[in-house]
């Protein structure tokens, strides 16, 4: 039995299963479950790929930083972020101050065999998205390495079992997760 002391925010690269992985993990845990891209589109009623063409990435990531402060003042839970919120210094230093950053670490094959197929990435509508893909990890897998704990995903694993292996590595900080 495990108490959540603090807001686990979950962070890394678009397919890393940021997502799938925090809501199993929060179920493990008997917490909320919360997709901060969820809570954006439910307060601007548009989806993500079309803030981006109305309004910008830079408008996004405004509301995208209001949305994560307003839900790390909430109850202990799983937060699940985009691939970009931590690149931001603002949000890094907000989740430091009131949760804990845990990078679901993939390498980039793992992440194209999970992403090539799927047309609401924004960031990969682009000619070549492996190589945007690439890109991007390249770009912000040295600012994901801030994170405060890390767990990395394997091909073959089930969700299931990277929830109980991201609890393995919670409760190293007893500081966020504490056995009962």
């Amino acid at each position: 039995m495990h108490r959540l002391k603090k807001t686990v925010v979950m962070i890394g690269m678009m397919g890393s299963g940021k997502t799938a992985v925090g809501t199993a993990l929060a179920r493990a845990l008997g917490v909320p479950f919360i997709d901060s891209d969820h809570e954006i589109e439910r307060a601007s009623t548009l989806s993500i790929p079309e803030i981006f063409e109305r309004h910008g990435e830079p408008f996004f990531r405004d509301r995208e930083a209001e949305v994560i402060a307003r839900l790390l003042d909430g109850e202990p839970g799983i937060l699940s972020t985009g691939g970009g919120a931590f690149m931001s210094e603002r949000n890094r230093q907000t989740i430091s101050e009131r949760g804990v950053a845990l990078w679901i670490r993939a390498d980039a094959e793992l992440l194209w065999t999970r992403v090539r197929h799927k047309d609401t990435r924004p960031l990969l509508r682009t000619p070549d998205p492996k190589a945007t893909l690439l890109e991007f990890i390249e770009k912000r897998d040295p600012v994901y390495a801030l994170a405060d704990l890390v767990v990395d995903a394997e091909p073959g694993i089930s969700i299931e079992e990277m929830a109980q292996k991201s609890i393995g590595v919670l409760a190293t900080r007893p500081d966020v997760l504490e056995t009962l």
